[in-house]
């Protein structure tokens, strides 16, 4: 388990540099997009992913692993966007990219709290599962969300957007894990 905790810091700190990065070129420009639009970017990525999976072929020049770290970074998007107000144009955004990093680590030190406590219930299953499955329940996941967006987020029974937003940050996580592994 400690190794999976190290493995999972170490993607997380490539993904944040990503997102650091992105954000020095772009500012919080997503903080003009509603959730739904952040859904759709994941299933983009996602779809992207299992396109390349069944094709075994990519005619644009970003790998999978980049796809997989955009989902990291959408889905902590996404819960940065559950917790602040909405925006109608990006003039009204008024949270600072320090204020951001704060918000993106919290989000990640969420998921990986819940990483902890799932992988120590199943006993680090996702290990012996193929990188096609992750892809597959984060499809799966996207599609919850959607129809949980189409019920204006109210559930009868199941959780809420927010910890299907997590479920796909970890679910992308073990994926590039996986993919660092064999290298």
């Amino acid at each position: 388990m400690d190794n999976t905790l190290q493995e999972f810091d170490t993607v997380v700190s490539a993904c944040k540099d990503v997102f650091v990065k992105k954000m020095y070129d772009y500012g919080v420009a997503w903080r003009i997009m509603r959730l739904i639009t952040i859904t759709d970017q994941i299933y983009i990525k996602a779809q992207r992913i299992r396109n390349i999976e069944e094709k075994g072929v990519s005619k644009i020049d970003e790998d999978i692993n980049s796809e997989y770290m955009g989902i990291v970074n959408y889905a902590v998007i996404a819960q940065i966007q559950l917790s602040l107000l909405p925006i109608t144009s990006i003039e009204e955004s008024n949270i600072s990219n320090d204020e951001v990093i704060i918000l993106y680590d919290k989000y990640v030190e969420n998921a990986k709290t819940l990483l902890a406590d799932k992988n120590h219930d199943y006993d680090e299953a996702w290990r012996n599962m193929r990188i096609t499955s992750l892809t597959d329940i984060i499809l799966m996941k996207i599609f919850r969300i959607k129809q949980i967006e189409n019920h204006n987020q109210q559930t009868l029974i199941s959780e809420g957007i927010d910890a299907n937003y997590y479920d796909i940050f970890n679910y992308a996580i073990f994926a590039l894990i996986k993919l660092n592994n064999k290298k």
